[in-house]
């Protein structure tokens, strides 16, 4: 049921346009919360006491991301509080991190958490507090929590970390104490190290790419995404939650809220119950060994003609480049090509492990094949292997950009800062049009406080975009168009 202001007809409208833009369901049963957020945006958006004519403008124009990001703000509920949905905090810390800290502690000690939809904040500084409590040597870690959502307003609201009580609702006195400064009665700041640790970005779950490497939306261990799917139309969880897959290492978890569970999940996921907790494991061998199950029993599903799975070499150990046969054109025979076509399908796929598989069956001398070998480790974590075979890459195709800007990216997630900027300073004496090296450096330089020389870079990259059409999209991008990355560095600059 709706007041007499906005018609039926124009909420069905309004409704099929907030979900192609952001993905937000709402059904015929909450045209109310539609309508209700609708007048309050119009006002924000200066059609006061028009409403009439507020929906015909939003209807029509083309909406930017800063209107998007305004809407997003009125349609979007930041309803939480720290260490929310307790036994699953309990699961984490007794069931998934001990695993995850283990697995890394040998070798790269590097853990990356992903809280997609993070409203004011509260969750992911709630990982930050679990981390510093299992981790005693945290500060040799190379800790990544991205936080993103597609309300701006929440996100400055989290980006500077003061709270009052009603966020401390339900929470032990301990985590106030041991963790926030006293600003005034009923209000607490987190402390700056742990506010550190913790980066929020705007991302659009339903428009925007992920993953990769220009938001560091790659490589993740482990996503939390609780209480956001329910919201998303069928299409839009289906597409967020392949994402997600994709954008997980082999053995990384996804951790949803009992609602989103109802949403259909990739068929990929291995689900595993914790006391009554449900979380879902990227597990490659699993998810093959069920399909060659299946093709098995199913034979009909094999296309004529087609080879039964042949097992490949085991993918090198960690830190390792392995020896291959140096036979002389090899990688351009018919079965190598196959082979680096099925490794480029597994790896868009996100199946990294298979996709490494691949190709450590084909003589390395081909840069592309280099390439994708450095993108497959990256993309699955390993940093080291990552850089050893663009390094490779280099060595064998000295004035290829890309090589130089996948290197860049590579040294900026193990903290390289500096060596970052001169592999992306080498990319561009190259190819001086290269968009996204211009794009990464003014990031660095912004991150770095260098405003003025971020600005400069920025500003060359959005020159730059101009000659491209909006939905071209760019090169060593992962799918981000023009138009979109214009978006992005607008509301930068």
């Amino acid at each position: 049921m709706t007041s007499s202001n906005i018609s039926t007809h124009q909420l069905s409208r309004i409704s099929e346009l907030v979900s192609a833009l952001m993905g937000l369901h709402f059904p015929e049963g909450r045209y109310i919360d539609l309508e209700r957020g609708i007048e309050s945006a119009s006002i924000d958006f200066g059609f006061d006491n028009n409403i009439e004519e507020f929906i015909k403008w939003l209807t029509s124009a083309a909406l930017t991301k800063s209107h998007i990001e305004t809407l997003a703000s009125h349609l979007t509920v930041g309803e939480t509080f720290f260490f929310r949905e307790k036994r699953s905090f309990d699961v984490l810390e007794r069931e998934i991190l001990p695993g995850l800290i283990q697995s890394k502690d040998g070798g790269e000690k590097r853990l990356r958490i992903w809280s997609a939809g993070c409203s004011t904040g509260e969750e992911p500084y709630s990982i930050a507090i679990l981390l510093n409590r299992m981790i005693p040597d945290l500060k040799d870690w190379n800790i990544t929590i991205l936080a993103t959502d597609i309300n701006s307003r929440v996100l400055k609201k989290a980006s500077e970390g003061v709270y009052t009580d009603w966020s401390f609702r339900d929470t032990p006195p301990w985590i106030k104490e041991g963790y926030f400064k006293k600003i005034k009665e009923g209000v607490y700041e987190i402390l700056p190290q742990f506010r550190k640790m913790v980066s929020f970005e705007y991302l659009n779950l339903a428009e925007d790419v992920y993953p990769t490497l220009l938001n560091n939306t790659n490589a993740i261990d482990l996503i939390f995404c609780r209480n956001v799917l329910m919201y998303f139309s069928t299409d839009t969880a289906k597409k967020s939650v392949n994402g997600f897959y994709k954008s997980l290492v082999d053995g990384g978890w996804l951790l949803l809220g009992p609602t989103d569970a109802m949403k259909p999940l990739s068929p990929e996921f291995v689900t595993v119950n914790f006391d009554n907790i449900t979380l879902y494991r990227k597990d490659t061998k699993k998810t093959q060994a069920i399909e060659d199950l299946r093709q098995a029993i199913i034979p009909s599903y094999v296309q004529p003609g087609a080879e039964p799975y042949q097992h490949l070499p085991l993918a090198p150990a960690p830190g390792t480049v392995p020896a291959y046969p140096q036979e002389a054109g090899v990688e351009k025979t018919e079965a190598g090509q196959d082979l680096y076509m099925e490794a480029k399908e597994m790896l868009e796929l996100g199946r990294y492990r298979e996709a490494i598989e691949k190709l450590t069956g084909l003589p390395v001398k081909d840069p592309k094949i280099i390439s994708l070998l450095a993108k497959a480790y990256a993309n699955q974590g390993r940093l080291e292997d990552a850089l050893n075979w663009c390094k490779k890459a280099i060595s064998v195709d000295t004035v290829n950009a890309g090589h130089y800007y996948l290197l860049a990216t590579i040294l900026q997630e193990q903290g390289q800062a500096e060596e970052a900027v001169k592999s992306l300073k080498k990319a561009l004496y190259i190819d001086h049009n290269f968009v996204l090296a211009y794009f990464v450096l003014g990031n660095i330089m912004q991150r770095q406080g260098e405003m003025k020389l971020s600005r400069k870079y920025l500003k060359n990259a959005l020159d730059l975009l101009s000659s491209y059409r909006p939905e071209e999209v760019l090169p060593e991008s992962d799918g981000i168009t023009a138009e979109r990355l214009s978006e992005i560095i607008t509301s930068m600059i």
